[in-house]
């Protein structure tokens, strides 16, 4: 599973790489999370805009990630395409998860 990790400012941004996060990725997702995710920082971000499928596995796999951060680490998503958005739509994670449709602002880097 090939993710890229950057820290700017108190947040960690974790880009997915991948086009799909289903029941054949699902765990090796999860288990470079674990690796990544363990610079600290007050909350991690993750870019899902490469990624165009999604299914119950790899939405197990984010809910995952986001118990594995525990209580004190907030897990934002931004960047969904339309079907991985639907997935949370249906599946009413967008309750869940706080979903922005790009990286917050404060983030970017100028350029």
């Amino acid at each position: 599973m090939n993710l890229t990790a950057n820290v700017q400012d108190a947040f960690l941004v974790v880009t997915v790489n991948e086009d799909r996060i289903d029941a054949a990725s699902a765990i090796q997702f999860k288990e470079r999370m674990r690796e990544v995710t363990q610079t600290p920082s007050e909350r991690v971000l993750l870019d899902l805009s490469q990624v165009a499928f999604l299914d119950s596995s790899g939405l197990g796999a984010v809910v995952g990630v986001m118990k594995l951060l525990g209580p004190d680490r907030k897990l934002d998503l931004f960047g969904l395409t339309i079907t991985v958005a639907k997935v949370f739509r249906l599946t009413r994670m967008d309750t869940v998860f706080t979903i922005h449709a790009a990286m917050p602002e404060g983030l970017r880097k100028a350029g």
